[in-house]
């Protein structure tokens, strides 16, 4: 007995101390891990700096600036990347996971003939090309006929199921009745591309059905072409516009209008959306009162160009009509200091060729490549009221990619995507 009860109190202590160190591995084990960025330079959103260095702390970043100001604790795991320029991830201002480009399979196709499960199928695949692209962020602005399956898509992705960008889903976007389409024979009803809705009571409850499904933002049709040869017109109302977005604007979502005419821009500004989509005939009057009324275009050049390109027409013969119009339209969106979205309706083009905006914003439409390349990371975050991303700076989500040379000089740079780091992890890694 006595044996038994002096080992009691040794027993007791190397329990306690395995205890201990059981919990202060399991503790090690479990905190963020530390890695500190080496590149050659760092761009912030903003600007470049040379020999900075980012320190990644976890899903965010704790520091970031000139090498010699940054303490790393010897812990931190150091990625040496000489000749790279660090950036913030990319934002797509307007994206449709859910299609294809048009001249695999026509528009109405996609939305008639192609089951739910192989658009799934594909969008995941486009999911995943978005994010080694650079893009870390997607606005994708409506299913197109798909339901609200991007909403699915959203949650794989953020529950580590598929690698994908962040999202911010529309899901199935509104429409006035008949507007819309796929339209085949006037005795034939088809599953249309967004969701139609009137008049008050249709307008209300579609828009909080949207919401309740997952939407971050409600997407309006604010113009269309009401038959198949006809040019765009309006649609909804003033009244129901306004209507739309004071419904939506209550339960915390922003409203954007696909808008090509003056009439429909002028109807979805002053009913206070946040951005315009296309805004292909916009006049110096529109623009000049969206940017009265803070109102952003994001005007989607790639798309036109790309659907130009479908029907023959190459870079180096006349503009067809619709580029002459698009072009007159962003000159004089430009010259009234209007402020720009970046995203380029990628979906319509191949998902992973994003950049295509960015290139031909300067290419086509002169904007310096600083310029462009704030509006798709800095500049997109603000527009669209993401305050944790879009900049490099301590506190904000670690979505970081690297690129060859400098580029705010040349956006070619942006077509060699050497690392994508999203929420701390990386993804791509060359």
């Amino acid at each position: 007995m006595l044996v038994f009860a002096s080992f009691l109190p040794r027993a007791a202590v190397v329990v306690a101390l395995l205890s201990s160190l059981t919990a202060a591995a399991q503790t090690a084990s479990t905190a963020p891990e530390l890695v500190l960025l080496r590149p050659a330079a760092v761009f912030d959103g903003q600007d470049r700096h040379e020999g900075w260095v980012v320190l990644v702390e976890g899903s965010r970043i704790k520091a970031v600036g000139p090498a010699a100001q940054i303490a790393a604790p010897a812990t931190a795991r150091l990625m040496e990347l000489p000749g790279l320029t660090l950036l913030p991830g990319l934002i797509e201002g307007h994206s449709h996971l859910l299609l294809h480009p048009y001249n695999e399979t026509p528009w109405n196709d996609q939305v008639l003939l192609e089951s739910q499960a192989l658009r799934v199928a594909r969008a995941t695949a486009h999911a995943r090309r978005t994010l080694e692209a650079g893009f870390t962020t997607a606005r994708d602005l409506g299913s197109e006929g798909a339901g609200y399956a991007d909403v699915g898509l959203k949650q794989a992705i953020d529950q580590n199921l598929i690698p994908g960008p962040r999202l911010l889903v529309a899901t199935r976007a509104l429409v006035a009745t008949g507007s819309y389409g796929p339209k085949l024979a006037t005795d034939v009803d088809v599953p249309q591309g967004a969701q139609e809705a009137d008049g008050v009571d249709g307008i209300i409850r579609a828009v909080r059905e949207q919401i309740g499904k997952g939407a971050d933002v409600i997407k309006v049709y604010a113009d269309y072409r009401w038959g198949a040869n006809e040019p765009a017109r309006p649609t909804f109302t003033q009244d129901e516009l306004n209507l739309i977005v004071r419904t939506a604007n209550s339960a915390g979502r922003p409203v954007v209008a696909h808008a090509s005419t003056p009439e429909g821009m002028r109807r979805a500004t002053l009913a206070g959306v946040e951005t315009i989509e296309h805004g292909d005939a916009g006049t110096p009057e529109i623009f000049r009162l969206m940017k009265q009324r803070g109102v952003a275009l994001c005007p989607t050049v790639a798309a036109g160009d790309a659907i130009s390109r479908y029907r023959g027409w190459q870079p180096g013969q006349p503009l067809p009509e619709r580029l002459v119009q698009q072009r007159a339209s962003m000159r004089a969106a430009l010259q009234s200091g209007v402020t720009l979205a970046v995203g380029g309706d990628v979906g319509v083009f191949p998902h992973g060729d994003n950049v295509r905006e960015l290139e031909l914003l300067v290419q086509d439409y002169g904007l310096p490549p600083l310029t462009v390349l704030r509006g798709a990371t800095s500049g997109n975050a603000r527009i669209f009221h993401l305050t944790d991303r879009g900049t490099l700076a301590a506190g904000f989500l670690a979505d970081i990619i690297a690129v060859p040379a400098d580029p705010t000089q040349d956006l070619a740079a942006l077509r060699q995507i050497k690392l994508v780091m999203k929420g701390g992890v990386i993804y791509k890694n060359l």
